[in-house]
Parts: structure tokens; C-alpha cells; sequence
């Protein structure tokens, strides 16, 4: 090739450079336009809406061909689908990350997971109202691993403050419920703008409190 070409003196057509670039550096070819797809599908629910999400529009955001999403997604149900579960599985491990990096206080562990848990239900809304739809409709097995790993985290901490004596003596799973509506009620208030941003971490020390005691 001309080493000149490309310079002023000899423009290029976008077309042409297109087709000399091999098929090779593209993100299907090189294995990751499935998580680019889901990337930009999920950029694309938060900004616009679930509504906004269809398989030749996301072609269109990725820069591939209108087929290529088939590949991995043959319809844009199986798209949501896979959202969902992309979205479980981040969220149950950003809320046992968030514990296990609270350090050895109980109460502190109770409010990194809440406050993860919340960070996600703002952030990312119409993606959890999606994962919640999907799991109501029964969902695909890994949208059930997500779920199960976070009830999981959140049993596990409900369970090490009943031994701690810092929870009240009450039905595990009842008490693993009442903390997950709450955040998600705190989430909701926040999201839709009934309380300011800037009132969350207040919120969820408040709740954290309701839910321990004081030890004897």
C-alpha cells in the first residue's frame, strides 16, 4: 500500500479503508460482541427504557450488521432474557462484595449491603424492574443463580446477626424479605425523585438501626 495514502494529498474513502481493515479486529470475530451487546443494551435501557431495546436498533448503536446480534440473541426476548441475568449475577456479587469489604462490624456489614444493594436500584432501575419481570415469568437458570447467590448473602448476614444477638429472634426469611423491601422501597422513593440522592446514606444507617438491637 501507498504509504502516502491518507494524507491530504491523497484522501480516503471511508468505504474503501472499511473493507482494507480485516475482518479480524472486529468484536464478533475476536469473541466479545456478545458483551458488547449486552454492554450497550444495558447503557441503552437506562438512558431510553426497555421500550427503546430491539435488536436491529442495538446493530445500530454496536456499529455491526443487522444480523449479527442473531447470533447470540435470536430474538429480542432472549436479549431481555440475558440482560436479566446479567444483571442478577452483578448485582448479588456487588452485595457480597460490599460485605466482605465492611471489616468485622456487624452493623457496618448490614449497611455496605444495603447501600450496594440500593446503588444498583437507582443506578439501574429499569434493568432491576426487568430482572424482577423476568423472574415473575420464571426466568432462565442463571436469572435464578443471580437471585439465589443474593438471597444467599442476605440469609447469610441475617443468620450472623441472629447469632450475634444483634437481630431479633424472628423467622430468618421473614427478616430476609423485610430487609430487601425496605432498600427496594428506599430505592423507589429515591428513584422517582420523592426523596433527594443526597438523603440516602442516612436512609439506609436508618434502616440498618430499625433492623438490629441493642445487645444486653
Amino acid at each position: 500500500m501507498d504509504k502516502n495514502l491518507g494524507t491530504d494529498k491523497y484522501p480516503v474513502n471511508g468505504n474503501i479503508v472499511a473493507r482494507l481493515i480485516p475482518m479480524t479486529t472486529r468484536p464478533y470475530h475476536h469473541g466479545q460482541l456478545r458483551a458488547t451487546l449486552l454492554a450497550e443494551a444495558e447503557r441503552a435501557l437506562r438512558e431510553d427504557g426497555v421500550e427503546s431495546l430491539s435488536l436491529r436498533e442495538l446493530a445500530r448503536r454496536v456499529g455491526v450488521s443487522h444480523a449479527a446480534p442473531r447470533h447470540h440473541f435470536p430474538d429480542r426476548q432472549a436479549l431481555l432474557d440475558a440482560l436479566a441475568e446479567a444483571g442478577s449475577l452483578r448485582l448479588a456479587d456487588e452485595v457480597r462484595g460490599a460485605v466482605a469489604g465492611a471489616g468485622e462490624d456487624y452493623r457496618e456489614q448490614l449497611r455496605a449491603a444495603a447501600a450496594a444493594y440500593l446503588r444498583f436500584a437507582v443506578h439501574d432501575a429499569a434493568l432491576l424492574d426487568l430482572m424482577f419481570a423476568s423472574k415473575s415469568d420464571g426466568g432462565t437458570a442463571g436469572l435464578g443463580e443471580g437471585f439465589g447467590r443474593l438471597f444467599a448473602t442476605v440469609g447469610d448476614l441475617i443468620d450472623a446477626g441472629r447469632r450475634a444477638g444483634l437481630l431479633p429472634p424472628d423467622d430468618p426469611d421473614r427478616l430476609r424479605l423485610l430487609l430487601i423491601a425496605t432498600v427496594q422501597g428506599i430505592a423507589a422513593l429515591v428513584s422517582s425523585g420523592r426523596v433527594p440522592q443526597e438523603q440516602t446514606d442516612a436512609l439506609v444507617a436508618g434502616a440498618a438501626a430499625l433492623f438490629t438491637v441493642e445487645r444486653a
